[in-house]
């Protein structure tokens, strides 16, 4: 099974200063990979460069098999990336529907498939995304991101803003998308545990470099090993 997401000895950071250095990962078809750590660690600046948004600085990341170096972001999204960044990045201004064609307008689309996973948005395709509670404005950036029918899904900061009830809910989404789509997903989050129930494989990263990584399931039922490698203290 070939993975879709391999990145490789990746340093990579801003003004040629590394924040993420040396990180070896990959994402499996059908699989959820939950990356962990503290605020700062390096999670956003590792899927933003996996868009071609932030410079490799040494090392590589190669998605659906092709390295991404010189390829500019809407390359690598038009061959099936989709990343539900930090914040939602919504237009704020146009409605529900208005939102999912932007999407749509991207590749071929599935505005249907994807209102399927989050049939709440359904009865307010007309109302602005402005207007929309936290949790629906997840699900608009979850379903937009769906429309283009992803092999990989980067998810970063689902829970940001929103209640633990709300996440419960939408967190075991993505388990749904991977099983039935064959999607990969990464998925960032500050939840561990709740990330780490949806997850199959776990990577921890702490002061840009990786701390740990695992089995999920096992992961999970070492609450201290994981607060360890938060700190830095693993070896």
């Amino acid at each position: 099974m070939s993975a879709l997401l391999e990145i490789k000895d990746l340093n990579t950071g801003y003004n040629g200063v590394s924040v993420v250095r040396g990180l070896n990962l990959t994402v499996n078809p059908g699989e959820v990979v939950a990356l962990l750590g503290p605020n700062g660690a390096g999670k956003t600046t590792t899927l933003l460069t996996t868009s071609g948004l932030v410079p490799i600085i040494s090392g590589d990341i190669e998605v659906f098999g092709k390295s991404i170096k010189g390829r500019r972001p809407h390359m690598i999204a038009r061959e099936g990336l989709a990343h539900v960044p930090e914040g939602r990045a919504l237009f704020y201004q146009l409605t529900v529907a208005e939102n999912l064609k932007l999407g749509a307008a991207k590749g071929s689309a599935d505005v249907t498939k994807a209102l399927g996973y989050f049939p709440a948005l359904e009865s307010i395709l007309d109302r602005r995304a402005g207007l929309l509670s936290g949790g629906e404005q997840q699900m608009l950036a979850m379903a937009r991101a769906l429309t283009v029918n992803p092999k990989l899904l980067m998810v970063d900061e689902m829970s940001l803003g929103l209640a633990p009830i709300i996440v419960e809910r939408l967190l075991p989404i993505l388990r749904t998308i991977a099983d039935e789509t064959g999607a990969g997903v990464l998925l960032v989050e500050q939840h561990v545990h709740m990330a780490l129930q949806v997850a199959d494989r776990a990577y921890v990263l702490s002061h840009g470099q990786l701390a740990m990584e695992g089995n999920a399931a096992e992961m999970a039922k070492d609450r201290s090993l994981i607060q360890a490698s938060y700190l830095g203290e693993t070896h």
